[in-house]
């Protein structure tokens, strides 16, 4: 019997009305996502990676149910929540929370600290006031702080730091799943190898599952379990963490590594491909694969026909690639 996963996407679809003017009658539409599928098993954590614009953070949003989606299933602990009311939703809310890529708008700066953490335990009812004070301050502790801090605002606090109490703030509901959004994009990179080492020091203790948004591959193969690689708005591989990096299969994820700058001891003497064009250069009556105008392994077949996300590993039988050309 296969394990339940925590959460499962069907066919997900998000699309956004384009207004032409006034007096046009024909009304389009820009798809950030399209035909988006995959799941996540208890305790683990998947990395979304992609160019800035590709979608990543629609994603992230329209799991939580902060977007509806156009089209498609989401289902969290087996329930099917797409079409779940305000009032359903309420009831999970504490079991799903999110963690902001700006750790300074996220957080109210006429609040301070105590208030900030108390907040989500008052509104969900969870202890009493005296119970919730004692849980706040073990929370800021687990995250490197110390009491002192409860009683400052955001303003007083560095990057780092903020990120530290939105991560304590995201852990007072004793989630089961957390959409990281960027969670480290905003920090200097001594203070991002901290931020991702609580991460993971936090999962193992709390056993949450975790949804890791980034474009930065570094940080994704240090924290992912699995990663998925999508292109506007479509995923176009999906493997294990050793398995994608260490034989990506797809034209694009091929050309993200390549583009990772090297120290130069590492540097060697041979051809590296790059990405050329932009990401919007997104053609809507192409039919093919979304990614053939910077492709160069691109054909007629991909220009006529879109390829199917399949399984193309032969060790990680888990390891699907959407391109007709796999090597």
């Amino acid at each position: 019997m296969a394990q339940q996963q925590i959460l499962e996407l069907k066919n997900i679809c998000k699309n956004y009305p384009i207004n032409d003017g006034f007096f046009s009658f024909k009304k389009n539409y820009f798809k950030a996502l399209e035909n988006v599928s995959f799941s996540l098993g208890y305790g683990e954590t998947l990395g979304i990676v992609g160019e800035s614009g590709c979608g990543k953070s629609t994603l992230g949003k329209s799991i939580l149910r902060l977007h509806n989606v156009s089209s498609g299933q989401i289902f969290f602990k087996g329930q099917d929540i797409t079409r779940w009311g305000f009032g359903q939703l309420r009831e999970i809310r504490p079991l799903m929370q999110m963690i902001f890529q700006d750790p300074y708008s996220s957080l109210n700066p006429r609040m301070n600290i105590l208030k900030t953490l108390m907040e989500p335990l008052l509104v969900h009812k969870v202890a009493k006031k005296e119970e919730c004070y004692n849980r706040v301050v073990s929370l800021v502790k687990k995250v490197g702080l110390d009491e002192a801090c409860l009683t400052k605002y955001p303003a007083n606090f560095s990057g780092g730091q903020r990120q530290r109490i939105a991560i304590a703030r995201a852990l007072c509901l004793s989630p089961e799943l957390i959409v990281a959004d960027e969670p480290v994009s905003a920090l200097d990179v001594s203070i991002q190898s901290q931020i991702l080492n609580l991460l993971i020091d936090l999962r193992k203790e709390f056993g949450f599952s975790c949804l890791f948004i980034s474009h930065d591959l570094a940080v994704i193969e240090y924290i992912s379990d699995k990663v998925a690689v999508i292109y506007l708005g479509k995923i176009v591989e999906y493997a294990s963490k050793k398995s994608l990096f260490s034989n990506p299969k797809h034209p694009y994820t091929q050309m993200l590594l390549a583009s990772v700058p090297k120290p130069s001891y590492q540097e060697k003497r041979e051809k590296r491909s790059f990405l050329d064009g932009d990401l919007n250069d997104k053609n809507s009556s192409l039919q093919g694969c979304s990614f053939y105008a910077r492709c160069s392994k691109a054909s007629h077949l991909c220009k006529e026909k879109e390829p199917e996300l399949k399984e193309e590993g032969a060790i990680d039988q888990s390891h699907q690639v959407s391109c007709h050309h796999v090597e």
